[in-house]
């Protein structure tokens, strides 16, 4: 991970915003505020998954959710474009979060503007970054909250999941994956999805 003072400034105003979450989630006999958790998970994995990311992608893996409760899916309407609009306005408000943390912290425009362009996934397929930031959500979800998914649906949604998280991947991201440590259920699952 980067040492600069700025990089470190950036990251403990990110953390301060989203300890302020007050949804809790329990793990490993602690309670954490979740997107606080969210974001220490997402900075795990990228440096696992890429441990030469560039200072910019590793902004954006730990403010990816920045103070995402405050906007809640039930203020959208509960169906598929409800859930799309959602997830734009909830991009757009991401990178405007971290606009104002890393311009207050002192960060060039350059970087900032690079760190919205992740947060917002342009390019996906195309941009390196992106597609790294892309295999790290991907690879949080499968690791940390599939498990906990899984228990609240329907084996035929849970498999559209799993091949629609599969097709946002990359190969390197899918030989990640496979390398979890899954449950004998979940990994029976994935099985049939890739099958």
């Amino acid at each position: 991970m980067i040492e600069t003072d700025k990089f470190k400034a950036a990251i403990h105003q990110f953390d301060l915003a989203n300890s302020q979450d007050p949804n809790q989630e329990e793990w490993k006999g602690n309670t954490y505020p979740k997107e606080m958790l969210y974001a220490e998970r997402m900075t795990d994995c990228l440096e696992a998954f890429a441990p030469d990311a560039p200072e910019a992608l590793q902004l954006a893996a730990r403010c990816q959710h920045i103070k995402r409760w405050e906007i809640p899916r039930e203020t959208y309407p509960m169906d598929r474009p409800g859930y799309h609009a959602w997830r734009n306005e909830l991009k757009k408000y991401h990178a405007e979060q971290a606009e104002n943390i890393l311009q207050q912290v002192g960060y060039d425009e350059e970087t900032i503007e690079r760190v919205k362009f992740l947060l917002q996934k342009k390019q996906l397929r195309r941009d390196p970054d992106t597609q790294t930031l892309e295999d790290v959500i991907c690879l949080v979800f499968l690791q940390y909250y599939f498990e906990p998914f899984s228990q609240k649906y329907e084996e035929e949604k849970l498999i559209d999941i799993v091949q629609k998280t599969w097709r946002k991947m990359s190969e390197k991201g899918h030989e990640a994956a496979l390398k979890l440590d899954y449950s004998p259920e979940s990994l029976d699952l994935i099985k049939k999805a890739l099958a």
